[in-house]
């Protein structure tokens, strides 16, 4: 057969059709019937075969590119073109050209044949084509298409090795391509080849490049890009500057995150209401309100018409940190803006106004709000039930109750909750009982938080039968205990001094599969020192560490109390050190017992040396037991060393009297003389709730108070609004 060369093409004996007006240049007449008897053989064969090649040879055509590259645009099917490409491949004096493997390679990608797709790719260095970057375009969406990013990063790869002129463009939508895929670290290496050839990205590129790299934390090559825009002078778009913004507040990179909006302007990318929200927003996280207020003038001062969702985080913020005026004049600034507050701004101030006292500027809100149109809701009615109930004023939380069926609210278990707690804090356990089993059982409302609250009622007024009781039905009922509810049973057994009782249960606990948490270990813990059995609290510390569970200060400080009152000094230094190398960072009372134990053991070097590493971690010591101490580390006679061991001062003069009340209710802290530490009087009597007592100074007092596991506040000169312990 002979080759025709593509010049024939232009010669003047083909023919030209208009198009629109324009020339469109045919194939000679002579040619058009040679394309339709090959295809009329490659269709006559289902499948290749040597019949058809014989076929082929017996048309005794003169074969040229043209031919070609028509005859494979006209198959549908990729194999039978494959075979032919291969079959006129081997013609004598033929040899394909840009075009006939263009169009090989478009029909494989449509029919997704990439097996024979690949062995086309492997032959194009033995038939010297040279691969124009249109044919790698094609390859490179193809794939990307079927979903085969690797193999699209291999063909740019040989894109970019092979030589063939590139342009921004090729970068721009590739690199789009990784992004969109996650695949930064290669995003990130074409983009330093690019910028190395002298190419750049556009505008929307680079800011989904940013966007993105911001989404998974890695600012440090976020802020180059952002570098990089800067000096060829393009600026992100708008949601990409707020999303880096976001980035920034999360990592508290509030400073820089102000200097970027001021920078926007500057730039020619105004800030718009989202951008000054997400730094507002990151400002009250950080409860630094007065930057926050600061921005919020700024909207007003742009011009920019603040929209509620931007108010949000403010007044949430200033709420929820009893900042409730700052939060209502920023309220009233919208409301003069003619701006539709929802219900969700009212019930915050709402709320903050309930929990600092002002009951009456929230009942004034709701007039207000309902006078605009606008109701209120569920929220807003708990936020009344929970003052009222905190309150003990339960007349008011049952007629509000009544007051939301009427006007088609439903409670929910929040509501009950909230009138539970109130029914338990004015030891009305009956009327909760009844709450639980008459109304919120039936109606769908009883769950196990709300059970426990009313069995921790019981326990604390030792009503242990009647809280076994109701955690035994609401098992029978599909209600099963978690370890809150077992917690609560073992500490009331404890209470009472039936600890063989509150240990089986705790067994009983595991039986069922129930996983203790950290409180109810440290409440065995506790009551087990207090007996003196410090093997077995050891054990059950033990046991918390090998399920799991990470012991917290009190696990740490309530053992360590123990080995101290059994003058087990090494094995308490030891639990220190375990203590501070599992990461739990030790309290004031940790630090002041140790040092305490330490000081009755005369080892005044080590205490010495733990004071200095308290002090580091910026606690304050006892001021006497510091000066003893002092006193004890510059004395060199044994014996005064002795006489500096920690004893508190004289009864006369120097004891301060103080009124505590339990913050738990009702606990009973026993009777007699309980002294310690050379104190000469201590006094202890239990008048309802309130506990007078004679101690040698407020943290003397609170030291020990912890050390017992008791959470006590002050009433009178000062208040200590300690943790209730178990």
């Amino acid at each position: 057969m002979i080759f025709r060369d593509q010049k024939l093409f232009d010669e003047p004996s083909s023919e030209k059709s208009y198009v629109f007006g324009h020339p469109v240049l045919l194939a000679p007449p002579e040619e058009r019937p040679l394309q339709l008897r090959i295809r009329r053989v490659l269709e006559s064969r289902k499948e290749w075969s040597e019949l058809v090649e014989i076929e082929l040879q017996k048309l005794n055509i003169e074969l040229n590119t043209y031919i070609v590259n028509q005859v494979l645009k006209s198959l549908s099917n990729s194999y039978t073109a494959y075979q032919f490409y291969k079959w006129a491949e081997c013609q004598p004096d033929f040899r394909h050209d840009h075009f006939t493997f263009k169009t090989l390679v478009s029909l494989l990608l449509e029919d997704q044949n990439f097996s024979i797709l690949s062995e086309v790719l492997k032959g194009i260095s033995g038939n010297e084509i040279t691969v124009h970057r249109s044919v790698y375009r094609i390859i490179i969406s193809g794939f990307i298409r079927s979903g085969q990013i690797n193999s699209a990063i291999r063909t740019f790869e040989a894109m970019f090795e092979s030589g063939c002129r590139m342009f921004s463009i090729d970068f721009n939508k590739f690199i789009g391509v990784l992004i969109s895929n996650n695949c930064f670290d290669t995003a990130e290496k074409y983009y330093n080849r690019m910028i190395l050839d002298g190419f750049t990205l556009n505008s929307f590129t680079y800011s989904r490049f940013i966007s993105s790299l911001c989404l998974v934390n890695n600012l440090l090559f976020a802020e180059k890009l952002l570098q990089d825009m800067d000096r060829i002078r393009l600026v992100p778009d708008i949601w990409a500057y707020n999303i880096y913004l976001n980035c920034l507040c999360k990592q508290n990179r509030l400073e820089e995150a102000v200097e970027i909006l001021r920078s926007m302007s500057q730039k020619g990318r105004e800030p718009d209401i989202v951008s000054y929200s997400t730094v507002i927003n990151g400002f009250c996280i950080a409860k630094h309100f007065s930057a926050a207020l600061e921005l919020w003038e700024e909207i007003f001062k742009r011009g920019i018409k603040p929209a509620v969702s931007a108010s949000g985080p403010l007044i949430f913020g200033l709420c929820d940190n009893g900042k409730v005026e700052e939060a209502y004049e920023i309220m009233i600034g919208m409301i003069k803006m003619n701006a539709e507050l929802n219900v969700t701004i009212y019930n915050a101030i709402i709320c903050g106004f309930c929990k600092v006292g002002r009951f009456d500027k929230a009942q004034v809100l709701v007039s207000y709000m309902r006078r605009n149109g606008c109701e209120p809701d569920l929220v807003t009615c708990n936020i009344f039930l929970n003052h009222y109930c905190d309150r003990g004023m339960l007349n008011e939380a049952w007629k509000l109750m009544e007051r939301m069926e009427n006007s088609g609210i439903s409670p929910d278990k929040y509501s009950y909750s909230q009138v539970l707690k109130g029914l338990c804090k004015t030891n009305q356990l009956d009327r909760a009982y009844s709450l639980i089993t008459k109304c919120m059982e039936v109606k769908g409302l009883c769950d196990v938080v709300s059970c426990n609250i009313v069995i921790n009622s019981f326990c604390k007024t030792r009503k242990l039968g009647a809280a076994f009781k109701l955690c035994k039905e609401m098992s029978n009922k599909g209600i099963y205990p978690d370890a809150i509810s077992y917690g609560l049973l073992i500490q009331g057994f404890f209470r009472v001094g039936h600890a063989l009782q509150a240990q089986e249960l705790f067994h009983q606990m595991l039986e069922v599969g129930v996983v203790p948490n950290v409180n109810t270990y440290n409440t065995i813990i506790h009551y087990l020192c207090r007996k003196g059995e410090i093997e077995a609290a050891r054990t059950y510390f033990f046991d918390m560490v090998s399920k799991g569970l990470s012991p917290n200060a009190i696990s740490y400080s309530t053992l360590m109390h123990g080995l101290l009152k059994a003058f087990k000094i090494n094995e308490a230094i030891s639990l220190f050190h375990d203590m501070c190398h599992n990461g739990v960072m030790p309290n004031e009372v940790t630090f002041t017992l140790l040092i305490q134990g330490l000081m009755e053991d005369g080892k005044f070097v080590l205490a010495h040396k733990i004071r200095d590493y308290m002090m580091e971690k910026g606690f304050e010591l006892d001021k006497t037991l510091s000066e003893r101490l002092i006193v004890a580390m510059k004395s060199k006679d044994p014996e005064a060393r002795k006489n500096c061991k920690y004893s508190a001062p004289g009864v006369e003069g120097d004891l301060l009297e103080v009124e505590v009340e339990c913050a738990g209710g009702g606990y009973d802290v026993g009777g007699g003389d309980w002294s310690h530490d050379g104190v000469q009087e201590v006094r202890w009597f239990l008048c309802k709730l309130q506990v007078s007592a004679i101690l040698t100074s407020r943290r003397h007092f609170e030291s020990h108070m912890m050390a017992e596991g008791l959470g006590m506040s002050y009433i009178g000169v000062k208040k200590y609004m300690g943790p209730f312990l178990p």
